[in-house]
């Protein structure tokens, strides 16, 4: 007798569910079909953002393959909206609590319509995390597939992306380029489709997602436009029916070993700082503990391989050229620094489908040798002091600068700050702290790309120290703390800070302070009022919901 696969969907059976059976007849389910089972594909396709403007194509085949298998699959859409557009603008204060929203609906659509299994595809930097979470709370046998890279632009034979564009602002307002040339520079960055280039926060999220065992190896890396992308969405639609013969759920995939996994690559490919975030946020949501505390425990031992951009030479689509994630997760696990045993979505474990992964091609320069690292440690650093005792998070790869202590020029919002560096009042040496833009405060914790990159374009990426309790993107670099917690909205030291008061990073002690007592901070403290905390639609529920930075900025934590 054939197994029945149907976990949520045998509400269907009986002549009392009859009314349920008639709503699917209408959009194509027969009578076969009610004995299989219904299988979701949970696609972000949008035209708001080229990282998901291809995305209904691959939900297509992700169909295809799920219905091949013998499952019934069913397409419905969630949202994205990208952060490249909404940068340095008020719309940035909705990226992050996008995350919770895309998170929210797909569990919402896969417990309201019974389905057995999912397939979430996902493009934009929020997206992953986002389709990852749901997966978690969802608890149905899933697969998620990235979108995949956009290919590098180019201009003047060299490779540019959307970063390029944010740092032409600066070079601009420096009067080292003229109009023409950032207009060159702006049409060349975005030739089509697929997400920010770089190992930024997209193509980290990705990796970690494969590393982690929930995306088939080598997904991660293939390019967007491309016949592999196609053949993953194909193969995860045929996955998630393998998954349900096998009994394998989420629950069994998303293990502690297998975070580690996750934040091993993170660290070796020198990935996004966001990626402490949102690890943070997976975990919460599948009941594993990890804390930020386990990020510096791995950092000290994982070096960083990957000379990716944005403090490298190189972005995914050559990663991809040289073997891609499954070849640099082949090396690490080779020297120990990955856990084999680890389940995967292909129903083997990660050592298993590393037999069959390809070795990094011979001669490459992407990825470096154990014994000639870019870096000997992991990127990704977490700060702890009288500034941040909750934790703060830096990503140092490529900055030269270990320690510097200036004065704090202090600004409550990013615009105020923006302002003053490009009417030239922020000087060498100064620290600039942008506060009141954490998860509460800003609401939704806005990232700082757009000033982070106006000052390397004005050649002051590592002469001013930039500090905030909101974030960076993937495509920061350069001398810069964000996360700060616990963040000014509720009361952490960072919103005690006055101008002048001077102010230490060091990279290398892990440290971030300010050269002020104990005794001053708790006078300021007593000084000091919250201010009025976001009030209605979707930023008034996030600020009201939302948990510190240091636990992953998730709004369904109790204990907040």
């Amino acid at each position: 007798m054939k197994k029945d696969l149907r976990i949520n969907s045998k509400v269907f059976d009986g002549a009392m569910k009859a009314p349920n059976r008639a709503m699917l007849r209408a959009v194509g389910v027969t009578d076969e079909d009610f004995k299989k089972p219904m299988i979701g594909v949970a696609s972000t396709w949008s035209e708001v953002t080229p990282c998901n403007i291809h995305i209904d194509d691959l939900a297509t085949s992700a169909k295809k393959g799920a219905r091949e298998a013998g499952g019934v699959p069913l397409i419905f859409n969630t949202i994205t909206v990208s952060d490249g557009i909404s940068m340095g603008t008020e719309g940035m204060k909705y990226s992050l609590s996008s995350r919770d929203v895309i998170a929210d609906s797909i569990e919402t659509v896969v417990g309201a319509e019974s389905l057995d299994g999912l397939v979430a595809i996902g493009g934009c930097d929020k997206n992953i995390p986002g389709c990852l979470i749901a997966i978690a709370n969802s608890e149905v046998p899933a697969v998620f597939v990235y979108g995949g890279t956009i290919a590098p632009g180019r201009h003047n034979g060299q490779d540019i992306d959307i970063v390029s564009v944010f740092e032409g602002v600066g070079q601009h307002n420096n009067g080292d380029i003229n109009d023409e040339t950032l207009r060159k520079v702006e049409c060349g960055a975005c030739p089509g489709a697929g997400s920010c280039g770089g190992m930024y926060t997209a193509n980290t999220m990705a990796s970690a997602a494969e590393a982690m065992g929930m995306s088939l190896p080598g997904s991660s890396s293939n390019p967007a436009v491309s016949p592999e992308k196609l053949a993953d969405c194909e193969k995860a639609g045929a996955a998630v029916h393998n998954l349900l013969e096998l009994g394998v759920y989420p629950k069994d995939i998303m293990t502690k070993e297998a975070f580690e996994n996750a934040i091993t690559v993170v660290m070796a490919l020198g990935g996004s700082t966001n990626a402490v975030l949102h690890l943070l946020a997976i975990a919460h949501a599948a009941e594993v503990d990890i804390t930020i505390d386990d990020f510096n425990r791995l950092q000290k031992t994982v070096p960083h391989l990957a000379d990716l951009k944005p403090s490298g030479k190189y972005v995914m689509q050559d990663l991809h050229r040289v073997g891609g994630v499954q070849a640099v997760m082949k090396m690490l696990y080779e020297g120990g620094y990955i856990h084999g045993d680890c389940m995967t979505v292909t129903g083997k474990t990660v050592a298993e489908n590393l037999q069959e992964a390809p070795s990094l091609a011979e001669g490459q320069q992407v990825i470096m040798p154990f014994d000639n690292p870019k870096r000997k440690d992991g990127p990704l650093i977490v700060l702890k002091g009288n500034l941040s005792p909750s934790g703060a998070v830096a990503k140092v790869s490529g900055v030269k600068v270990k320690r510097h202590t200036g004065p704090a020029r202090v600004f409550d919002n990013e615009p105020d700050a923006t302002a003053a560096v490009m009417a030239n009042e922020i000087n060498d040496g100064d620290v600039l702290i942008i506060r009141y833009v954490g998860p509460k405060g800003g609401p939704g914790m806005p990232e700082m790309l757009s000033i982070s990159a106006i000052l390397v374009g004005k050649g002051m990426g590592e002469s001013v120290a930039l500090l905030t309790d909101g974030r960076f993107s993937g495509g920061t670099h350069g001398l810069v703390v964000g996360h700060i917690a616990p963040e000014a909205q509720s009361g952490g030291p960072i919103a005690l800070l006055k101008e002048g008061d001077m102010v230490t990073i060091d990279s290398d002690l892990q440290e971030i302070s300010v050269d002020v007592s104990e005794a001053e901070l708790e006078e300021r403290r007593k000084q000091w009022v919250a201010p009025p905390l976001h009030r209605k639609g979707v930023l008034g529920k996030y600020a009201h919901n939302v948990s510190c930075s240091s636990k992953g900025a998730v709004t369904d934590y109790l204990n907040r």
